[in-house]
């Protein structure tokens, strides 16, 4: 499996010996997702792709080009570290992550006692051709809106410039054809006095690329939404386009659950005035049934880019739901082509059509190694440095973990601090991206004490948790299902162990409605249930809320069930 550095300064961090602690250490991990729906629906010609193209947790997706055929597409992180992937590709089907655009702490302030969902909101990517400089800008909730910038996208990014003057959330640039700078985001009501819950409006300033800074007047454009009558909500996510000469305005509204959609205006000038277009919205899942097959909802939050070709594409956020009611995949990247109507009007989707689990982008030839439809992923922690799939939590982590301590394997301390906690964790995880998956790794722990615990973690958020480990009762050794909760962690299973210090393999297998977890004490010829039937939607975003998906990794501690 090929690896790459998630960047150099963590580099260091992970050259440094683990402290006294006791120690697990993992010597594999592999991902295995297979989610029927793809078996029976396979591509039948290699132009063709499956939606979602970035399927699990990759919300918020914001893309850009630099008209040389280039594309670069970024998503949230909120609180994990390092913060927004970077992916590229030439065609818009074939897509690799060449790295994080925030990969250094200096870029990431006050992550630590942030809930799950705070952090890094909608990041939004530009290429400004008058100075061949990249842009990414982003709220940290924890901190106010920023943007860092490059001239190498594959390289490093700017250390972060902070916008004290724009308030609000999710902020994007437009860049025009005569080199001006221009920021729009979504802020307060107007004197902040709104007339209902969701009331917001979009604002827009110029920005000089010279300073730094932004000039002029922040002017609103939109208040409350594209047909203020019927008190639209949540107007965010904006994004500003010149297309032939005329000023598009695209905006999110419905808020990010089943309501969710896309609207679009369109004026004279970067400051309008806007004008919503009246077939609105330009996409859309929430009027249809919701007993549908393979059902796609809160479709929003999208952005538009063009093909040298002249064509154009919309990347945006969407779920899929189990049963119509909880998923552990979070908001989802997905791709559509732009329709235009004979008045000038860009349509994602229309009436009751749907968006579809197979696309084509004719002319394209789909690669073998894609980021969509069932893949197994497997790391046997040979290299100095995680690859980029790896994440942790409010920080790089690297006073918890190693790669070097204990060559050929990811040992991680039994910190005093626990998966609880708003802080950040001895946990390595990577998103969830299939319903029907298996996760497995295997580990070499002797816990000492009955406080410690270590094992394969599933984490929605600080309150809903599963965790497989190891760990102690009356002095023996046991394989113990826990359901970390708001209040108390429960034990909900467990298996005694042999006596032996010898490796302990875990794995978790998933039908996206139910969890079964097992061990193996011989080398995984031979699975030991530990428990079955564990309800999936403990997990989802439907039970704990918040905006990321489920991860899954490698976790140990020092005080299971501390509160």
């Amino acid at each position: 499996m090929m690896k790459r550095s998630i960047a150099l300064s963590t580099l260091a961090g992970l050259l440094l010996p683990m402290s006294g602690a006791n120690v697990a250490t993992f010597d594999s991990f592999t991902y295995a997702g297979d989610d029927p729906c793809y078996a029976a629906n396979p591509l039948a010609s290699d132009s063709q792709f499956y939606n979602p193209v970035f399927p699990g947790w990759y919300s918020d997706p914001s893309i850009c080009t630099n008209g040389n055929g280039d594309y670069f597409l970024v998503t949230s992180t909120f609180v994990y570290f390092p913060g927004v992937p970077i992916f590229h590709s030439r065609d818009l089907v074939n897509w690799k992550q060449v790295g994080h655009v925030l990969s250094r702490e200096s870029q990431l302030k006050n992550l630590k006692r942030q809930h799950v969902s705070g952090g890094i909101f909608a990041p939004a990517i530009s290429y400004n051709p008058a100075n061949g400089t990249y842009y990414m800008i982003t709220t940290n909730v924890g901190a106010g809106n920023f943007f860092v910038k490059t001239t190498d996208p594959f390289g490093e990014w700017s250390d972060p410039v902070y916008l004290p003057e724009v308030q609000g959330i999710d902020p994007a640039f437009f860049f025009d054809n005569d080199g001006k700078g221009y920021i729009v985001n979504n802020d307060d009501a107007p004197d902040s006095k709104p007339e209902y819950p969701g009331h917001r409006t979009v604002r827009v300033v110029e920005f000089d690329t010279a300073t730094d800074k932004c000039v002029g007047e922040r002017r609103i454009v939109v208040n409350k939404g594209c047909r203020p009558e019927e008190k639209p909500i949540w107007c965010e996510g904006p994004h500003i386009y010149n297309i032939n000469g005329k000023y598009y305005l695209m905006t999110a509204e419905g808020g990010t659950a089943n309501w969710h959609s896309e609207v679009i205006y369109r004026g004279d000038t970067p400051f309008g005035p806007y004008e919503p277009w009246e077939g609105n919205p330009i996409l859309t899942q929430r009027h249809l049934v919701s007993d549908r097959h393979l059902p796609v909802t809160c479709a929003g939050h999208a952005d538009l880019v063009q093909t040298p070709e002249g064509d154009w594409w919309a990347c945006f956020l969407a779920c899929r739901p189990v049963d119509g009611k909880f998923e552990n995949l979070g908001r989802e990247t997905f791709f559509m082509p732009v329709r235009w109507t004979e008045d000038g009007w860009p349509v994602i989707t229309s009436g009751d059509e749907l968006i579809p689990t197979i696309a084509s982008r004719p002319g394209v030839k789909r690669e073998a190694d894609v980021t969509f439809g069932n893949f197994t992923r497997h790391d046997d922690f040979n290299s100095a440095t995680l690859g980029h799939e790896w994440m942790t939590l409010r920080g790089p982590a690297t006073a918890h973990y190693s790669l070097t301590s204990r060559p050929g394997s990811l040992a991680i301390n039994c910190a005093d601090v626990n998966s609880s906690e708003k802080n950040e964790i001895p946990f390595v995880c990577r998103r969830v991206q299939h319903h029907y998956f298996e996760a497995s790794t295997r580990m070499d722990f002797t816990p000492e004490a009955e406080s410690e615990r270590a094992g394969l973690l599933l984490f929605k958020d600080e309150k809903h948790q599963y965790l497989l480990g190891k760990g102690l009762r009356d002095g023996a050794a046991y394989a113990m299902l826990t359901r970390v909760g708001e209040n108390a962690d429960e034990d909900l299973a467990a298996v005694k162990l042999p006596a032996h210090d010898g490796a302990l393999d875990l794995k978790v297998v998933s039908d996206g409605r139910k969890f079964d977890f097992s061990c193996s004490t011989d080398g995984g010829r031979t699975w030991i249930p530990v428990a079955s039937g564990i309800d999936a939607a403990y997990t989802s975003t439907a039970t704990g809320g918040g905006f990321t998906g489920t991860t899954v990794g490698m976790y140990a501690t020092a005080c299971h069930g501390r509160r």
